[in-house]
């Protein structure tokens, strides 16, 4: 047996640019740890169970009330062990795992192995119906948990056995190398007796093992989290705790920001980027992220889904004009993308700058043939979807059909479908309602370029909205996934991005930055490579 390694080539790449950017605020003095700070938010699409949550802002409250087998070091992206003693394997498919002594979970529960296995179990099964049971899926047995089709026919994961109070087995359908590192996802973490006791009380109030518990929380207004004075990690809260405010527009958050009514605000509305400069002086933060922007398509509706489609698909990449929307609206704090992946990944980790070549050019003439040999836009016209209560979408979904209505000589080419909540157009998305383009940002789950690729757009995938599906391309993951030399890994991902690239199978558009502001009363502010504040690290005076 050998202890695993990883991975490397993704989380050094990442790290060095990470480390030239810079992640971090000020330093500040010691704070007051009794303190509690507020931070804008959104509420989450679905109850905050760890594999039930694919979203950002339900992302951010597991990221403070739970901690798994592995974590995202907040400044360089590595995996690193955190309640893992030990990950050991002889053949990249068959693992055996020690969960450290010591750990509890904040309603004085132990943290073992079975807290590990049950939540794993609960997660894969289809009859509970977990938005992440597709992570499990490599895991020996999920084909009976969760088979595409009829009535699942066991309960638990073969390939999952406790072998002791903290050590359990895990055996997988094939080789997968990186499999160690995509454990400090949320969809793995552990989960209390409590969880499965009396699951209505736990959605309720959710019972974790992180270094905050939830207090309250009342939909549409606010999440209030408290430090965990018991805390046995090494990452314990400086402040005394975050109260999360609902915005249902960004810029009101910034309003507020600046008005002394708010600490902070994690992702700066395009609006305001030629201000926060001057109205926060070193108080702001932009760095590089693990996000890209995407338009995705529902590949359920036949008008999207065919030989011609595809033409229409790469005509409207071509028709839309990056360079000039990520200058004039955010400020240059967008870069127009040329994968399907992030820079931060680095070349060795397997960003592909330029692989999408021409056809994420701005070249209207060449978009308006290829659209017209295609068969025209479905309907007649195009309609792109998005929330509009966060961010800046409705100012760039604008500005792209604008482009698109320029380069087709149309002004009624493109126009914008705004839906009121992210929780309401999530819900949209999964029951299938997109008629045509819809936003489809992307925030990756760990540092890999796998995570980039196989969740969006693997055959029926977890994030795969679209319902795209390649054979090529799925075999390609497959083979990558079963590789155990790095470099050969890469290079099947590259092959099967590829694949995406010649489909157009969703239309990349830009490479995004974390940003935040915050109070005067706040110090030591950064965000991780996921664009989310270290909320734990965070000083309050």
């Amino acid at each position: 047996m050998r202890i695993t390694t990883h991975a490397s080539w993704a989380v050094c790449a990442m790290a060095l640019a990470l480390a030239a950017a810079g992640c971090g605020g000020d330093g500040g003095g010691s704070g007051d740890s009794d303190a509690v700070l507020s931070a804008s938010w959104g509420d989450p699409q679905n109850p905050l169970e760890p594999s039930n949550t694919n979203e950002v802002q339900g992302g951010k409250v597991l990221d403070m009330i739970f901690r798994g087998l592995k974590r995202y070091d907040p400044e360089t992206g590595e995996a690193q062990d955190m309640l893992a003693e030990k990950i050991e394997t002889s053949d990249s498919q068959n693992f055996t795992i020690t969960v450290k002594d010591g750990w509890t979970f904040s309603n004085g529960e132990k943290v073992t192995a079975q807290s590990f296995v049950d939540a794993w179990n609960y997660g894969a099964s289809l009859r509970n119906n977990q938005r992440n049971a597709y992570f499990f899926g490599y895991i020996e047995g999920y084909d009976q948990v969760h088979p595409e089709e009829g009535e699942q026919t066991a309960d638990t994961l073969s390939g999952l056995k406790v072998t002791g109070e903290r050590t359990f087995t895990v055996k997988l359908t094939q080789k997968f190398s990186t499999f160690p590192d995509t454990l400090g996802y949320n969809a793995f973490a552990p989960l209390p007796r409590a969880f499965f006791d009396d699951h209505d009380a736990w959605v309720k109030k959710p019972v974790g093992n992180g270094p905050y518990l939830v207090e309250s929380y009342t939909r549409g207004s606010q999440m209030s989290l408290r430090t965990w004075d018991d805390y046995p990690g090494d990452d314990k809260a400086q402040n005394g705790g975050v109260d999360l405010k609902v915005y249902t527009d960004n810029n009101t958050a910034y309003t507020d920001l600046l008005a002394g009514n708010l600490d902070l605000v994690d992702d700066v509305p395009a609006a305001q980027l030629k201000n926060v400069r001057n109205d926060l002086g070193d108080r702001y933060l932009n760095t590089p992220a693990g996000i890209i922007q995407t338009l995705a398509f529902p590949f359920y509706d036949e008008a999207w889904n065919t030989e011609d489609a595809k033409k229409v698909r790469q005509g409207l990449s071509m028709a839309i004009d990056r360079a000039q929307i990520t200058d004039t609206i955010f400020q240059k704090t967008r870069t127009p993308a040329t994968d399907w992946t992030s820079p931060v990944l680095g070349e060795d980790g397997g960003f592909q700058d330029g692989l999408c070549g021409e056809l994420c050019e701005f070249k209207p003439d060449d978009a308006k043939k290829l659209i017209e040999e295609g068969g025209g836009l479905p309907g007649g016209k195009v309609t792109i979807t998005f929330n509009a209560d966060t961010g800046s979408h409705r100012e760039w979904v604008n500005a792209v059909c604008n482009s698109i209505n320029n380069a087709l000589d149309n002004e009624r080419a493109c126009t914008a479908n705004p839906v009121g909540t992210f929780a309401d157009f999530r819900n949209q998305i999964t029951d299938r309602k997109m008629t045509g383009p819809f936003r489809a940002g992307w925030q990756m789950d760990y540092p890999l370029i796998q995570n980039f690729l196989q969740p969006l757009y693997y055959t029926n995938a977890s994030s795969n909205d679209g319902k795209w599906s390649n054979k090529q391309f799925d075999d390609l993951v497959n083979r990558a996934n079963q590789e155990t030399d790095t470099a050969k890994a890469v290079d099947l991902f590259q092959q099967a991005e590829e694949v995406v690239r010649d489909n157009m199978a969703a239309i990349p558009l830009w490479y995004q930055n974390g940003s935040a502001g915050w109070s005067e009363r706040l110090s030591s502010v950064k965000l991780n490579p996921f664009s989310v504040p270290v909320y734990n690290e965070i000083k309050v005076s």
